[in-house]
């Protein structure tokens, strides 16, 4: 009962997560406006309270941790390192059987090459899985920020650059609140992913 309870909440998260990106992509503005609004119930409050880079620190914090639990605990990471070690050492014998021009060998790799694309997809779908999960969390605050950051000057000093306003372009299209947002989550999430031992053998 608790498995089939399981799985039917996996379904559900991994079909949600595919409808909200299906949506932002084919509904376009209209609803990322709508999931903003929504969002905004229950963020709105800490603009009232928190500066503005503060606020974006926090929701980076937020989706750091979700991301690496979420990762942590729907990925077998086991098979995942077993498989980058065969692959590791395919490639190794590969390089060395061509060099060498061993015909022999080279066709008995092309078939172990073949019984491994199994693996390689089962591999695929396991670092597929978590992006689903982490859309339904990231998606609605990523455009609830864009949205809002869009519609009010907020400022802030940025390192290295000085006072800027947040919904200012500094690489690009890219603009400052996002350059801030990936660098908050960058750090944050490497942190996490350490004292959660993410990924770790």
């Amino acid at each position: 009962m608790k498995n089939k309870i399981k799985k039917i909440a996996e379904r559900f998260l991994i079909s949600f997560g595919a409808a909200l990106m299906i949506s932002v992509i084919v509904l376009g503005d209209e609803f990322r406006t709508a999931m903003s609004n929504t969002m905004n119930i229950i963020l709105g409050p800490l603009t009232a309270n928190l500066p503005m880079y503060i606020v974006i620190f926090i929701l980076a914090s937020i989706t750091g941790l979700y991301s690496a639990l979420i990762q942590k605990y729907t990925m077998d990471w086991k098979f995942i390192h077993e498989m980058q070690e065969r692959m590791r050492e395919f490639q190794k014998e590969f390089r060395e059987a061509r060099a060498t021009d061993n015909k022999q060998k080279l066709a008995k790799l092309e078939e172990k090459r073949a019984e491994m694309m199994g693996d390689q997809s089962k591999m695929m779908k396991q670092q597929l899985k978590p992006m689903f999960y982490i859309s339904v969390i990231s998606l609605p605050i990523f455009f609830w920020l864009y949205i809002h950051v869009k519609s009010n000057p907020y400022l802030m000093v940025f390192p290295l650059v000085g006072t800027v306003g947040l919904n200012e372009s500094a690489i690009g299209p890219l603009q400052y609140w996002i350059v801030w947002y990936i660098l908050c989550s960058i750090a944050i999430s490497q942190i996490i992913r350490k004292v959660l031992d993410v990924g770790g053998r």
